[in-house]
């Protein structure tokens, strides 16, 4: 008896031993942590932080001159988050990939107009779903299905356009737009297009405002327009239950009893899928068509590539309207996309939070804190792009070394419209270059920013039929 109280004894003290060094280690290590500096950098003003600095210039010149002063992670204080960011290929990867240390985040106010279920703020099972649904819309064997209809858009937008002065990026924004709820909402997007356009156009007014519900603020009546968009979409969904048909569109999948979507969560996603698919694919376009008038030589090599697609078509009696195999045939094309998304670099960076403490470097990146990878930057670095600053489609010819191209994300957060957005490109690129030419109205060498980078004044161009 007195061998086995012995033995009783010695467990209990070592089971207490193990509880005191498991302790003191997690305090060791905890404290390591908290030993650990932050990254480099300065916080600006209270509050607005650095807010104002990055959105009124070249977001270039900012982060530029962050990097040269702090290296390739730093911190700073934007839409009133802590921030830190980073502006290296490897890190970049490291935040974008690492989805159980790093969530998909927005500033405050976007947060709150696109809605807190939306697919970019989430992740794990939600977000899974959320992305299965709409890679099952945006796929290629999906989207295949679409191009008449979105070439018959484009040809609608251009014919529109015959003869005036028009701000290229306000009419990218509205082939888009319309682009956006062809896909969510196929044929029948033509019945809730103006009341959607009028409560989307004063929401995104607002996506880069500081979040102060007060009234005459931008934020409020941003806020405003978001109910009314969540009331007009309710109506859709009551009116598509009582049809009872099966629906194909985005808005068809989300609404499957099986998925078991509120109206809720359907409502903030639909917004988030406008918001994701319109500004970005209207930037790049507008781009391009600058790029392409200040580059003779590859706008000739562009409308050589689209003539000859129409040229094959009347040789062997098809039908012009373009197939998916002809927007294959587009090499040429497609290379002008992808230079045009590397030096424009829409979008200059995207927001992650992190879920705990992180070590990277050495620097501690603390829980709660936005991190920003740098993508304007890992783009225009001379360590990943010969002559940066150029526009030389041919660089594509050879694939860009590993990570330093991420125009869509990376990570299980990439973008999943990426396939339609080129799509809708190559359609009016197609029409654009064999149908019509343009000029540029005014002087137009300068770039504005808030919150995508566009050339000056969106673009002034007068289109022209081609004789």
């Amino acid at each position: 008896m007195k061998f086995f109280n012995t033995i009783l004894i010695l467990i209990c003290f070592c089971v207490f031993l193990f509880i005191f060094l498991f302790k003191s280690l997690i305090k060791f290590l905890c404290s390591k942590r908290q030993q650990l500096p932050l990254p480099p950098g300065s916080m600006g003003l209270p509050y607005m932080g650095e807010t104002f600095q990055l959105y009124s210039q070249d977001p270039n010149v900012f982060f530029s001159s962050k990097q040269k002063r702090y290296g390739s992670i730093f911190k700073s204080h934007i839409l009133g988050c802590p921030c830190v960011m980073i502006s290296n290929p490897e890190a970049a990867k490291f935040v974008l990939t690492k989805a159980h240390l790093f969530k998909p985040t927005f500033p405050a106010s976007k947060e709150r107009m696109l809605g807190k279920q939306a697919i970019f703020f989430n992740q794990g099972d939600y977000h899974a779903k959320l992305r299965k649904l709409v890679l099952r819309t945006f796929m290629p064997e999906a989207i295949r299905n679409c191009i008449p209809n979105i070439e018959s858009i484009a040809q609608e937008c251009l014919r529109s356009w015959e003869g005036q002065e028009i701000t290229t990026y306000l009419e990218m924004k509205t082939y888009t737009f319309n682009i956006a709820l062809l896909s969510i909402f196929g044929k029948e997007e033509i019945l809730y297009r103006e009341d959607l356009k009028r409560c989307y156009y004063t929401l995104e007014k607002a996506y880069n405002s500081m979040p102060i519900n007060l009234p005459g603020t931008l934020f409020h009546k941003a806020m405003k327009a978001r109910k009314e968009l969540a009331q007009i979409l309710t109506q859709i969904l009551s009116k598509r239950r009582q049809m009872k048909q099966d629906y194909k569109d985005l808005l068809g999948s989300f609404m499957e009893e099986k998925e078991g979507l509120t109206d809720e969560q359907i409502a903030d996603n639909i917004i988030g899928v406008i918001f994701a698919a319109r500004d970005t694919t209207a930037s790049v376009l507008t781009w391009i068509v600058k790029y392409l008038g200040e580059n003779p030589s590859v706008l000739e090599a562009v409308t050589e590539e689209q003539e000859s697609i129409l040229k094959s078509k009347e040789e062997s009696g098809e039908d012009k309207a373009l197939t998916w195999a002809d927007t294959k045939k587009m090499p040429i094309t497609s290379r002008v996309i992808q230079e045009t998304l590397r030096v424009a670099s829409i979008l200059s960076f995207t927001f992650r939070e992190a879920v705990e403490d992180v070590e990277y470097e050495g620097y501690l990146i603390p829980k709660g804190w936005k991190v920003l990878p740098l993508f304007r930057n890992i783009h225009h670095s001379p360590d990943n792009f010969k002559e940066p600053e150029k526009f030389d489609p041919s660089r594509f010819e050879v694939a860009p070394k590993p990570n330093t191209f991420m125009p869509f994300g990376n990570g299980t957060h990439a973008c999943p419209g990426n396939e339609l957005a080129k799509l809708e490109i190559l359609v009016l690129l197609h029409h654009l270059t064999t149908k019509y030419r343009w000029s540029v109205v005014g002087a137009q060498n300068g770039t504005q920013y808030g919150p995508f980078a566009l050339p000056q004044n969106g673009l002034p161009i007068r289109l022209f039929p081609k004789k």
